[in-house]
């Protein structure tokens, strides 16, 4: 499927599914058919296929081919079934419209149509659409690392919330699980970081071509300074995502220590005890206390006082 827009009274308009794609200024592809494929081509815009969106040689995301510029980032967003993904998404920039090809839904490309006339540079022609859009897609980047920071506070306060043994083992595994999701989404935005900027490098270096090269270059400067800051940003969540799997673990750790300190202690309680009865349950015949009516009360004296002198002894040593 596709949407097709056109430019009306200086923003963008969806056109119907049969209108004619020429006057189209923004052609968006969602995992194309043959059909869709065939009326691009008609037009002059091959598309590649997924395959050839999803090979990492640079000379397969970004070139020029008759007239056209190819440019491809890998995006974060949603596959049909709903699920979290990073997939590519190509951008095919020539004088006449902006055609991108995706076959997941990134956010943006979900927003931007409605804002596109407040962009920087607004939508009237396929490069100030194309700044716009990639100046979305930045946007939606840098709201996602802030969801991902703003999480990162709420588990690491979390982590040191002191609450019964119970619930703590709990409240661990579920810090850890979180903390693992964020750092699943921080690696797909630096990933997305990092191909975007090879995008704008890309459209800097054949921006002479374009007629309105002055007016274009200051913005995508402007973008590159942003995605080099997220992409510090994101090394500094990347190290705070680090420090609180590295805290998480060490708490885990610690109550696990606990427990087996604990079981430890117990076992010494009753070593004394277990030893004097395995004495006393030997079948020798010169045992004399067994033959006495104050042995059985003896042995339980016994095995009393070594438990309650080995307690005193822990508690002595600072042991409990």
């Amino acid at each position: 499927m596709f949407y097709a827009y056109a430019l009306r009274d200086g923003r963008l308009a969806l056109q119907e599914a049969d209108h004619d794609l020429s006057q189209a200024l923004w052609i968006d592809l969602i995992q194309p058919g043959d059909a869709e494929m065939a009326r691009l081509r008609d037009l002059g815009v091959p598309l590649p296929t997924l395959a050839e969106m999803e090979e990492i040689e640079l000379s397969n995301r970004l070139y020029r081919e008759d007239g056209l510029d190819y440019m491809t980032a890998v995006l974060p967003g949603e596959n049909a079934a709903g699920d979290r993904v990073s997939m590519p998404v190509t951008f095919i920039l020539s004088g006449a419209r902006l055609v991108t090809v995706r076959h997941h839904s990134p956010r943006p490309f979900l927003t931007f149509p409605a804002r596109a006339e407040r962009s920087t540079l607004g939508c009237t022609s396929p490069d100030r659409l194309f700044s716009g859009l990639i100046e979305e897609i930045i946007a939606r980047l840098a709201d996602i690392l802030e969801g991902v920071g703003r999480t990162l506070d709420q588990t690491t306060a979390d982590i040191f919330q002191r609450r019964a043994v119970g619930a703590a083992s709990d409240r661990l595994q579920a810090a850890l699980q979180s903390v693992g999701r964020e750092a699943e989404t921080m690696a797909r935005v630096r990933l997305a970081l990092l191909t975007v900027e090879r995008i704008l490098a890309f459209h800097t270096a054949i921006l002479d071509d374009r007629p309105e090269a002055d007016r274009l270059r200051p913005v995508i400067r402007a973008q590159m300074r942003d995605v080099q800051a997220l992409e510090e940003h994101g090394a500094f969540l990347g190290s705070r995502v680090s420090l609180a799997v590295d805290t998480t673990l060490g708490m885990i750790n610690l109550q696990q220590n606990n427990t087996v300190r604990i079981l430890s202690v117990i076992a010494a309680l009753f070593l004394p005890p277990t030893l004097i009865a395995s004495v006393y349950g030997m079948n020798f015949t010169n045992m004399p206390e067994l033959d006495e009516p104050w042995g059985y009360a003896f042995a339980l004296v016994l095995m009393g006082a070594t438990t309650m002198g080995t307690w005193l002894f822990l508690r002595w040593k600072r042991w409990l």
